[in-house]
């Protein structure tokens, strides 16, 4: 890469940005434009990090590093200088393709009653929600012409798993969820896998920044238990998409002081409320309170709700929540 395309390649990726998508957040403003907060490159307890945006650049008092915004993927991603550069290249082309993808998405849930159909039968029916989640639908089959008419190539499409290797939709007959650089699929047909996501991971905990600076959360499996809730007028909830956080969700619940209602899904079997005391456990050692939501044998939120639960009936529950 010469040095015409490393400064373009530069310009089209704002630090600022990049740093918000690790999870980054500035504590202060400083003069002329510049932001100081925690440095996400060492354990940081005091902020010390200052990004400047007009110039793209970023500095440490603390651990003394600085430059660019490829200098920051080498050192955050502990990579040398070709792989920061792919890893950089690959966050420009997927973030604007995802968005295109989820655009056409939403403009398809209108026009399909069975994905609306799908929606109400799992309790979901208020168009604020839907707008608030950008919930969308893929038939299947329209979404390669749709994206190459606006100029993606098919390995493209194909590299970031919105087609096949056989070149056909990969989301066929999915209410779709858009994530931080994912998307996730909810199959409306019994015979498929009723969950997909792209390659890729899943991210942070879903809507994270609306909810981190309240004082208590609630913690839920799905996307479908975080709707009716959010829909019940709960909008202090997230959602790990899984019953094990990853390493980043797990930094989240922990990146300051609150108290986290596990509202896992009761299975028969027993293995979301173990996970919901696991994670309890993991919690309490970081300092953080935890209350496990108890809900009846084989119900989570969503059956919660749909089974004619009221939100007055739901937050006794969080009231009684044991530690």
């Amino acid at each position: 890469m010469n040095r015409q395309a490393l400064d373009d390649l530069k310009q089209q990726i704002p630090l600022i940005r990049y740093l918000e998508t690790q999870n980054w957040r500035p504590a202060r403003r400083l003069s002329r434009g510049r932001w100081m907060g925690l440095c996400p490159l060492h354990r940081d307890h005091k902020p010390s990090f200052v990004l400047d945006p007009a110039k793209n650049l970023f500095y440490c008092y603390g651990c003394g590093r600085g430059g660019d915004i490829i200098r920051f993927a080498e050192l955050y991603h502990q990579v040398r200088f070709p792989q920061a550069l792919e890893l950089l290249r690959q966050w420009r082309g997927v973030e604007p393709l995802l968005d295109e993808a989820a655009h056409f998405y939403r403009l398809q849930l209108p026009r399909h009653s069975e994905a609306l159909a799908y929606l109400r039968h799992r309790g979901i029916h208020s168009p604020e929600l839907i707008e608030h989640m950008q919930i969308g639908y893929a038939p299947g089959g329209c979404l390669r012409a749709w994206l190459r008419e606006r100029g993606y190539p098919v390995s493209v499409l194909r590299q970031a798993g919105l087609i096949t290797a056989e070149g056909y939709d990969a989301f066929v007959r999915r209410i779709v969820f858009p994530l931080e650089k994912n998307l996730y699929g909810r199959s409306l047909s019994a015979s498929g896998s009723p969950h997909r996501f792209l390659p890729g991971a899943k991210g942070g905990l879903y809507r994270w920044e609306q909810v981190r600076r309240l004082p208590e959360i609630i913690l839920v499996e799905g996307l479908f238990d975080y709707a009716v809730l959010w829909q019940a007028g709960f909008h202090n909830t997230t959602c790990s998409l899984g019953v094990y956080p990853n390493t980043r969700q797990f930094g989240q619940l922990c990146d300051g002081p609150r108290t986290i209602y596990l509202a896992f899904d009761a299975d028969h079997n027993g293995s979301g409320q173990q996970a919901a005391q696991s994670l309890s456990r993991r919690l309490r050692q970081r300092g953080i309170a935890a209350r496990q939501v108890s809900l009846a044998e084989g119900e989570d939120p969503n059956s919660f709700f749909g089974d004619g639960g009221s939100a007055d009936e739901f937050r006794r529950l969080l009231e009684q929540a044991s530690l």
